[in-house]
């Protein structure tokens, strides 16, 4: 049993981390029907950028203030005026393969362009053990569920709770009632596009301690993200959080009592169970069209 816990425990702060690159994919979608495929990209471009400032001595705080920052403007502002605005008017088609192509030139970009080794990271927390009746947790696993978690639900709680995050909704559920309304589309969806670049950044901090800064370490962590955005309800942001937390720790209790070979596989297997049974996902809403 403490075992089990332990995993448990372990395969949150991992599903914490899907969480925050799923609920960049969810805001996407709800915001301007964008799907990026270049997602898992979107994190590691972030922690090279903080592996490259870290390089040339600057503290970890400031590395992550200025990605932060340089993210914004790259995978914010130009990753909206330069791909999707272009070909948003023809359809969705076109930006998921733009997306799917970016993510090849990134991926391919870095290791041209910088290295293909894997590069080190500091860790974020302090490296300790805490022993809570028996099970095992360390502090890297605490910190990293309690960040991430803490992210997610204020990101939930400025889109509930704010004007902007209120008028980012309406644009979400019906963009031409909110332009009659009054509010600034164009904007409110630019928001969106800076949000999610920035938990990017957040997600590229703390995966990148343990999994290292690598020119691929995107591929994987984007795909379960969508996968998990998917299990949790593409149009629910409390979806994406329910989904990395399964996926997470669906894949540490597998690789632990069945094996490890099965562990990469088991958020596509989540995930055509649950699309077969509950295609809209486990807090999704039902989306009816007429034909």
């Amino acid at each position: 049993m403490i075992d089990f816990l332990q995993l448990f425990f372990s395969g949150l702060a991992t599903g914490s981390i899907y969480a925050l690159a799923a609920l960049g994919f969810t805001l996407l979608w709800q915001a301007s029907g964008t799907i990026n495929f270049a997602q898992g990209e979107f994190v590691m471009l972030p922690a090279f950028m903080m592996v490259i400032m870290l390089h040339h001595g600057l503290p970890l705080s400031i590395s992550f203030v200025l990605s932060c920052l340089m993210s914004l403007l790259v995978l914010g502002w130009m990753f909206k005026r330069g791909v999707v605005d272009p070909l948003f008017k023809y359809g969705m088609m076109p930006i998921v393969v733009a997306t799917i192509g970016l993510s090849i030139a990134l991926r391919n970009g870095v290791r041209a362009g910088y290295s293909a080794e894997p590069q080190p990271f500091p860790q974020v927390f302090p490296d300790h053990i805490f022993n809570l009746a028996g099970v095992t947790i360390s502090a890297a696993d605490l910190g990293t569920f309690v960040f991430a978690l803490t992210l997610v639900l204020a990101t939930q709680a400025f889109l509930a709770k704010t004007v902007t995050g209120r008028a980012m909704q309406a644009v979400a559920q019906n963009t031409e009632s909110a332009t009659v309304l009054g509010i600034n589309v164009p904007r409110m969806i630019l928001y969106t596009f800076a949000i999610n670049a920035l938990l990017a950044v957040a997600a590229a901090l703390l995966v990148t301690p343990t999994y290292l800064a690598k020119f691929d370490m995107g591929e994987s962590l984007g795909t379960k993200a969508f996968f998990a955005a998917i299990i949790g309800g593409f149009n629910n942001s409390r979806g994406a959080l329910l989904g990395g937390l399964i996926v997470g720790v669906c894949e540490n209790l597998t690789a632990a009592y069945v094996s490890n070979a099965y562990k990469e596989a088991v958020a596509l297997i989540i995930f055509l169970v649950v699309i077969l049974f509950k295609p809209q996902g486990l807090l999704g809403l039902k989306v009816e069209r007429k034909v």
